[in-house]
């Protein structure tokens, strides 16, 4: 069936925000004197959540309250940075803005809170060619949870067949997965070829411009 949507993830695959997560999660445990991670370990601790980065870079044998305030200040720290060196990868608004004009539906779909997932996109792509851009919200369950991409594709009034679902990790290729539509793993993002073969993605592109051989 012809493609007339697609649903992207944000942070490492259209966007490079590694840097600025990784600055803000080192100063945030720095500021609570706990140690800090190489940057590129944030590759494997960010994707799902805020919560879950907190659970996966604090101590063991932290509580509740610890990873309450920690996220407190993350959020504090983040609003000042998320733009420092955030940028899309090469390539990625050239091949938004084709799909756009070629009039398919496009969607946003992060675990990033919500208030940060829709000022980067209106910061980096401006003109609004994403009709939709969630990020975590309160009552919607987080990816690999199917229940935002079924949502988005009830909202663009398509058929689940008629969506392409593009992500880097294997969050993004179960969520799509879940939602019953092809997924197409990109290999510039925070993860391996290796992960999204794992984890069953329909197919896996080393280029921005490889999403339109399969979307037009």
């Amino acid at each position: 069936m012809k493609c007339k949507g697609l649903i992207f993830d944000l942070d490492g695959t259209l966007l490079d925000t590694l840097k600025d997560l990784a600055d803000a999660a080192n100063m945030s445990l720095e500021y609570f004197g706990f140690p800090l991670h190489p940057v590129d370990a944030y590759r494997y601790f960010v994707g799902e959540g805020l919560r879950t980065l907190a659970q996966r870079i604090l101590p063991v044998a932290v509580g509740d309250t610890e990873i309450e305030q920690f996220m407190e200040k993350f959020t504090e720290i983040y609003k000042g940075n998320w733009d420092a060196t955030s940028a899309p990868y090469p390539g990625v608004s050239a091949m938004v803005n084709v799909l756009s004009d070629a009039g398919l539906q496009l969607a946003v779909l992060s675990n990033k809170p919500h208030v940060f997932t829709t000022i980067c996109v209106e910061t980096f792509f401006p003109g609004n060619p994403f009709r939709y851009v969630y990020g975590s919200r309160d009552g919607v369950p987080r990816k690999p949870d199917p229940t935002a991409a079924i949502e988005i594709a009830k909202k663009m009034g398509l058929s689940i067949e008629e969506i392409l679902y593009v992500g880097d990790t294997a969050t993004d290729m179960q969520t799509g997965n879940n939602a019953g539509m092809k997924t197409i793993g990109v290999e510039w993002g925070f993860r391996d070829r290796k992960e999204l073969e794992k984890n069953n993605a329909w197919q896996i592109i080393a280029s921005p411009d490889e999403v339109l051989t399969y979307a037009l």
